[in-house]
């Protein structure tokens, strides 16, 4: 199902702004609002759907009557509200701090169409939103109450107008779900300045990852925010895109502009030297700004610490090796042992690099090093690509 806004709300504006004088005319424009609609009882009828075995749980309905204005349908959306306790007094919120007594969720893909396959995953992640079951401890079956509702919204997305239809019981089998935070929407460097330079999708090799910005908080329900990269250019051009083999979503340049998903677009090009590429994923904006100062350039990075009883550690390879390249991303893959703990070095101890001492992302899978900081930790066992970059101290240990 996708994500559907109704810009009808851009016919009411003039509508408000005609009834709003003191005396109507005949001819003003009227909204009528319909007062209900029905939701039919589910394709599945009674019986008992086992979540982790199905698909989704289809629903339809019928589509309000008088949503007009001056005899011209308004296409509403419809949201799908499901309660796990038969009651709809309170709404989980992904973003609030406290969900004490939330009764029912909301599924974040909305319709203008009136049907709609509820995806099982969904549902499954709703209970154990609101119902915060241990492992081992849900239901058999569980009883949920679905209802839909229907509103006008404007083109920003409030709503307008809102009716909810009667309300129709469903039973599933429920299975459990680590619930987590979403992981930021990683987007990628790739062009002729950057790695290898050879427009190719091999992480880190020719495509190389953005990195979170230091001390920024990522949206927890979209996983936006704010992603940097800072190195050396050569002048000749780059683009960004948001995954392996994903031209669709893509930055380029037209003219002085930076631009977004645009297929015409061209290859961002720079004069050479040292520069701060961010990109912020939640407001659409990308920015270069040229760097302050001139990093140290090493001949070499190493993967320290418990690896081999802090020995010498193992050289970690060069990332951007294009003709003309100045190298300050580094990388290599290693097999790591759950609470292994590492450290980054430029082949003595002269310089290297910990974990923030107060701050730590995502759990040690990556972050920004200090200078002397703490040993950082591996959360898990696996074998890992590592990547690094001297100038900033940030380090990722992406799971193979």
């Amino acid at each position: 199902m996708k994500k559907i806004f109704s810009y009808a709300m851009m016919l009411l504006a003039g509508a408000f702004a005609i009834t709003s004088c003191d005396k109507d005319v005949e001819w003003n424009p009227t909204l009528t609002q319909p007062a209900s609609f029905v939701l039919n009882n589910p394709a599945v009828g009674t019986a008992v759907v086992d979540l982790a075995k199905s698909e989704g749980i289809e629903l339809s309905w019928s589509q309000p009557e008088g949503y007009t204005d001056m005899n011209a349908p308004i296409v509403p959306t419809y949201t799908i509200e499901i309660s796990t306790e038969g009651t709809f007094n309170k709404a989980f919120d992904a973003m609030a701090e406290d969900n004490t007594g939330a009764d029912y969720f909301t599924l974040d893909e909305t319709t203008t169409l009136c049907k709609t396959s509820i995806p099982a995953s969904e549902i499954a992640k709703g209970i154990q939103q609101v119902c915060q079951y241990e492992d081992g401890h849900l239901p058999q079956v569980k009883g949920l109450v679905a209802r839909v509702k229907a509103a006008v919204r404007e083109a920003s997305g409030k709503e307008r107008y809102p009716i909810y239809s009667n309300e129709v019981s469903l039973s599933v089998v429920p299975y459990y779900i680590e619930l987590s935070d979403a992981d930021p929407n990683w987007w990628y460097l790739i062009g002729g300045d950057i790695a290898d330079g050879k427009w190719a999708d091999d992480v880190p090799t020719s495509l190389f990852p953005l990195q979170p910005q230091s001390g920024y908080d990522f949206d927890k329900k979209t996983g936006d925010g704010v992603l940097t990269w800072t190195g050396y250019v050569a002048g000749n051009g780059f683009k960004l895109k948001k995954a392996p083999g994903d031209w669709d979503h893509q930055w380029g340049m037209n003219g002085s502009d930076f631009v977004e998903n645009d297929g015409g677009s061209g290859n961002i090009s720079l004069a050479a030297g040292y520069y701060t590429i961010t990109l912020d994923t939640k407001s659409h904006t990308l920015k270069a700004d040229a760097y302050d100062g001139a990093p140290a350039v090493y001949e070499t990075i190493h993967l320290m610490g418990t690896i081999d009883g802090w020995g010498d550690g193992v050289a970690m390879s060069p990332v951007t090796t294009f003709e003309g390249a100045v190298n300050h991303d580094w990388y290599i893959e290693y097999a790591l042992n759950a609470n292994e703990e590492i450290k980054f070095n430029i082949g003595n101890w002269d310089i290297n690099w910990g974990s923030e001492p107060e701050r730590k992302l995502s759990d040690g899978l990556y972050g920004y090093g200090t200078n002397n900081g703490p040993n950082i930790v591996v959360p898990e066992a696996g074998n890992y690509l590592i990547i690094f970059n001297d100038i900033t101290g940030y380090y990722r240990l992406i799971r193979k």
